[in-house]
C-alpha cells in the first residue's frame, strides 16, 4: 500500500521570522520544556489534514499561512497552504518552505461532506489509491466513502485525546458514530470495503442459518481436536522456517558425505580392479623369472658339463696312441692323423655347442633382468594398491557410519515437517470455516444487532499479537494480556478495560493501539497513511507500585521510556515523537530531534524568539 511522509511544517508570516520543523521519513522526536509549541505542531499538522479547528497561540499571531509538506507515495513533493480559520487549501505541486505569493496548482476545501466533489479528503484519498472504499455508517446497512479524517483519527493523538477514557476508536461518544468507527477499523485491518448490506433475512432463513452455524461449530471443534500443538499459526509457520532451514543444512552435509562415499566407493573399484591386474601381472612375471631362472642354471650346467668334457679329454688319454677312444679302432687298423682327426672333430664339437650356450645365455640374462624389474614395480604397485585399497576401505567405513544418522535425522525433520504442514492446513480449513461462520452470523442477526463492525478472529487474533509484542517490547507491566474488543470498542489489558485505567497507562495503551495498528497495517498492506503522530505517549505513566494505586497521574520510570523510543526506531513507517522528557541519547543519535529549551540557551520554542517577543 502506498503511503505518504510528513516533510515539514511551516508558518509563514509578512514581517515574521519563519518558522518550521522538517520531519525525517523515519523517526523524530520533539522534546523539552512545557508551553514552547510542541502541542502547537501535533495540532497543526492535524488541522492541515482538514481538522475544523486552528491552533492558537499568541506567538501564532501575525502568520497568515501554514504551510504542510508532504511526500506523494511516488516520491513527488507536495505543499498544503492553508490560512487559519479558512476552509480553502491550497495544493502546490512543490517543496515551499517561505511564504508563498504565486498561484496554487490546485485548490480544495478542508471540510469533506457526502457532497464533496472537490475536498482535501478526496485529493489525498486518491494519491492513496484509497478513493474508492467504503464504511458502513448505520446498522441499518447505510455506507459511505472512506474519509481522510477517518484515518487521521487513528494516526494523529493529540494530547487531549491521548489520555481520554473514550475509546480510541471513536470520534465522540454520541452513539450516532460508533457503526462508522468500527467499520474503519474493520476496514483497516481486513482491508476489505463495506458494501452496502442488506438489512435482513426472514426469520425461516435465520433459523436455516443457526443451523448451518451450529453444523460449522461442531466441524471447527472436530478439526480443533485434530490440532497436536497449541501453536499458532505465526508459530508453526517460524518454526516450519526453522526446520527448513535444518532440512537444507542437512540436505548439503548430506550429500557433500554422499558425494565422498561415492568417490570413495568408485575409487575402491577401480583399485581392486587394478590390484587383481597387477596380481595377475605379477604371477604370471613370476612364474617366468621362476622358468627363466632354470633356463639359465640349465645353460650354465651345459657350460660346466662341456668345460668338464674338455679336461676330461686332457687327463683321460683321449689324445694318445693306443685302442682309439673314438671309435674303439686298434692302432692297427688306424689310418695315419687318425686321432689327431677325431681329437680336433671333438675339440671343435666342444667349441661349437660352448659358443651357442653361450648365446642363448648371453640373450636370456637381458630378458631376466627385465623380468625381475618389472617383478619389482609390480610388486611395489602392488604393495601402494593395498595400502590404498584400505585407506578406501577406512573412508567407506567413515562415511557410512556418518551418513546413517544424518539419514535418521533427515527423516525425523522431513516428518516433523509434515506434522506442521498438517496442523497449518487444519488452521487454514478452521480459518475458512469460521469466516463462514462469521458471515452466517452476520446474515442471522437482526437488523439491530448485526456485527457490521465484525473482524475475523484469525486477523484480530494476529492484530491481538501485534498488540501484545509492541507492549512486551516496550517492557510494560501488569498489561498482560492485552487485546481489542472490537464489540466494546476498546482495548483490555491486565482484565481491564483501558476507560478504567489511569491517565498513565490510558495514553500508553492509547499509544500502543496507534502503533500496532500502524505496524499491523502496512505490514499486511492495508488501508493507512503511513505515518503517526504521537504527543505525550509515555509521560504520564509509571510502573504501579504497592504505594501508589496503579494507573495513577505519576511520572514514567526511564526503564518503559527508553524501550519505547528504541523500539520506535524500528517502526515500518514514519514516527513523530511529543514529549517533555528527554529521550536515551542512543536514539538522539539516529533519530531527527529538536530540543525546546523555552527560557533556556538552544532553540526557543517552534516560534522564534523574536516572534514570541513581537
Amino acid at each position: 500500500m502506498d503511503d505518504l511522509r510528513l516533510v515539514h511544517l511551516t508558518y509563514a508570516g509578512m514581517g515574521r521570522p519563519t518558522a518550521s520543523v522538517e520531519f525525517d521519513p523515519a523517526l523524530t522526536v520533539i522534546y523539552g520544556a512545557s508551553d514552547t509549541g510542541k502541542s502547537f505542531i501535533v495540532e497543526s499538522i492535524e488541522y492541515m489534514l482538514g481538522g475544523t479547528r486552528a491552533p492558537e497561540v499568541p506567538e501564532a499571531e501575525g502568520y497568515s499561512q501554514i504551510l504542510l509538506g508532504l511526500r506523494l507515495p511516488g516520491g513527488g513533493a507536495l505543499t498544503l497552504l492553508r490560512a487559519p480559520h479558512s476552509n480553502t487549501i491550497h495544493i502546490f505541486r512543490d517543496d515551499l518552505r517561505s511564504l508563498v505569493t504565486r498561484l496554487a496548482d490546485t485548490q480544495v476545501t478542508a471540510a469533506h461532506t457526502a457532497r464533496s466533489k472537490n475536498s482535501l479528503s478526496l485529493f489525498l484519498l486518491g494519491e492513496l489509491g484509497l478513493a474508492d472504499l467504503r464504511i458502513r455508517k448505520n446498522e441499518a446497512g447505510g455506507s459511505r466513502g472512506l474519509a481522510l479524517r477517518d484515518l487521521v483519527h487513528l494516526s494523529v493523538i493529540p494530547e487531549t485525546r491521548m489520555v481520554d477514557p473514550l475509546s480510541p476508536v471513536q470520534h465522540s461518544s454520541a452513539a450516532s458514530g460508533k457503526t462508522a468507527a468500527a467499520s474503519v477499523v474493520r476496514l483497516m485491518l481486513t482491508g476489505g470495503s463495506d458494501p452496502d448490506i442488506d438489512t435482513g433475512l426472514n426469520a425461516g432463513q435465520r433459523r436455516v442459518n443457526k443451523g448451518k452455524i451450529t453444523l460449522l461449530d461442531q466441524i471447527i471443534l472436530d478439526l480443533q481436536s485434530k490440532l497436536t500443538t497449541n501453536e499458532n499459526v505465526r508459530d508453526l509457520r517460524d518454526r516450519r522456517v526453522r526446520l527448513q532451514t535444518s532440512i537444507d543444512e542437512h540436505s548439503t552435509t548430506l550429500r557433500v558425505i554422499t558425494d565422498r562415499h561415492l568417490t570413495a566407493v568408485t575409487a575402491r573399484m577401480r583399485s581392486a580392479e587394478e590390484l587383481s591386474a597387477t596380481e595377475s601381472r605379477l604371477a604370471e612375471v613370476g612364474d617366468l623369472v621362476s622358468r627363466f631362472g632354470l633356463l639359465e642354471e640349465q645353460y650354465r650346467s651345459d657350460l660346466a658339463r662341456l668345460e668338464m668334457v674338455t679336461e676330461a679329454g686332457s687327463l683321460l688319454g683321449y689324445f694318445r696312441v693306443g685302442t682309439c677312444v673314438f671309435c674303439g679302432a686298434e692302432p692297427d687298423h688306424q689310418h695315419p692323423g687318425h686321432g689327431e682327426q677325431e681329437t680336433t672333430q671333438l675339440h671343435l664339437a666342444v667349441q661349437n655347442e660352448t659358443a651357442k650356450t653361450n648365446a642363448l645365455l648371453a640373450d636370456l640374462l637381458p630378458t631376466i633382468e627385465d623380468l625381475r624389474t618389472q617383478f619389482d614395480a609390480l610388486s611395489t604397485r602392488r604393495t601402494s594398491l593395498l595400502q590404498e585399497t584400505a585407506r578406501l576401505d577406512e573412508e567407506i567405513a567413515a562415511t557410512e557410519g556418518k551418513l546413517a544418522p544424518l539419514r535418521e535425522r533427515m527423516e525425523e525433520h522431513l516428518h516433523v515437517r509434515s506434522e506442521i504442514e498438517r496442523s497449518l492446513e487444519l488452521h487454514e480449513r478452521i480459518d475458512e470455516l469460521e469466516d463462514r461462520r462469521s458471515r452466517l452470523d452476520g446474515e442471522t442477526a437482526g437488523a439491530g444487532q448485526r456485527p457490521a463492525e465484525y473482524v475475523p478472529n484469525r486477523i484480530l487474533s494476529s492484530f491481538d499479537e501485534t498488540l501484545r509484542r509492541t507492549l512486551e517490547a516496550w517492557k510494560v507491566p501488569s498489561v498482560e494480556f492485552a487485546e481489542y474488543d472490537q464489540y466494546a470498542m476498546d482495548v483490555r489489558a491486565g482484565g481491564r478495560p483501558r476507560a478504567s485505567r489511569g491517565k498513565g497507562v490510558r495514553s500508553v495503551l492509547h499509544s500502543a493501539f496507534t502503533t500496532a495498528l500502524a505496524q499491523f497495517c502496512l505490514s499486511n498492506d492495508r488501508p493507512h497513511p503511513g505515518f503517526v503522530v504521537l504527543d505525550s505517549p509515555v509521560v504520564t505513566y509509571r510502573d504501579p507500585i504497592s504505594d501508589e494505586p496503579i494507573g495513577e497521574d505519576v511520572d514514567l520510570t526511564s526503564h518503559v521510556v527508553d524501550h519505547f523510543y528504541r523500539d520506535m526506531l524500528d517502526f515500518p513507517g514514519q514516527a513523530v515523537i511529543i514529549e517533555n522528557g528527554d529521550p536515551p541519547i542512543d536514539v538522539l543519535s539516529e533519530a531527527r530531534s529538536y530540543r525546546f529549551t523555552g527560557t533556556g540557551p538552544g532553540r526557543h520554542g517552534f516560534f522564534p524568539v523574536s516572534a514570541a517577543d513581537g
